[in-house]
């Protein structure tokens, strides 16, 4: 994913400037849209929804740039419903029943294999230890992917093994063709200058939990 969707790592947005007793939600309708969120979620069992952050990641930049962080929920989520056909554009638009719509039902879970993102109690072989030195691959994926892209290229050191997980990136179709490739996922430490050149801290460090497939000897 090369698109502004990966912001991690940009500068040049402004200050960051920390609100102090920040509440969790700044506006109520925040807190409708992550109701709904919750609420819709058993719907989407038996269906073809695309994944949350493949659907955030097909709004268009411009229009991602301009929405809120719950307006960009809102808008994954009535995405995911759209396509599964649990509402219609015109229910969308008017906010009322559409009487030519077929009604929906709860669909009982299917069997997809799909591994999920927990922990896995897999036996599978890890590739890489504690301080073996590594480089993240330089990939550009179309579809959804968990590597920043500023570490693409970058050397840096294992400092632990989390265990085995399913690969949860996407094509650009939003499913995962890999997903049933179990494999390790290790916190890798890149210090900041090797990321970001001599105008970063020389004392500094970033860590980032990378899968298997990201990574290759340095």
């Amino acid at each position: 994913m090369n698109t502004i969707h990966d912001m991690g790592g940009m500068d040049g947005f402004g200050p960051i400037d920390p609100e102090e007793n920040e509440p969790v939600f700044h506006h109520r309708w925040e807190g409708r849209v992550y109701a709904l969120m919750r609420a819709v979620g058993p719907w989407g069992r038996g269906r073809e929804w695309p994944p949350f952050r493949f659907t955030l990641e097909t709004i268009p930049p411009v229009e991602y740039l301009s929405l809120s962080y719950y307006e960009r929920w809102f808008r994954m989520m009535t995405t995911r419903l759209l396509v599964s056909g649990l509402i219609s554009e015109t229910e969308l638009e008017t906010g009322y029943p559409d009487p030519g719509a077929p009604r929906p039902e709860m669909l009982p879970g299917s069997n997809s294999g799909a591994l999920g993102a927990g922990l896995l109690d897999r036996d599978v072989s890890a590739r890489f230890g504690p301080n073996d030195q590594v480089r993240a691959r330089n990939l550009h994926p179309r579809g959804h992917t968990r590597q920043p892209r500023y570490v693409r290229g970058r050397a840096g050191t294992v400092v632990e093994d989390h265990g085995v997980y399913a690969l949860q990136d996407t094509d650009e179709d939003g499913r995962r063709p890999r997903d049933r490739r179990p494999q390790h996922v290790y916190s890798v430490r890149f210090e900041a200058r090797e990321l970001w050149g001599e105008r970063a801290s020389a004392g500094d460090s970033v860590y980032v939990d990378l899968w298997e497939d990201y990574l290759e000897p340095a």
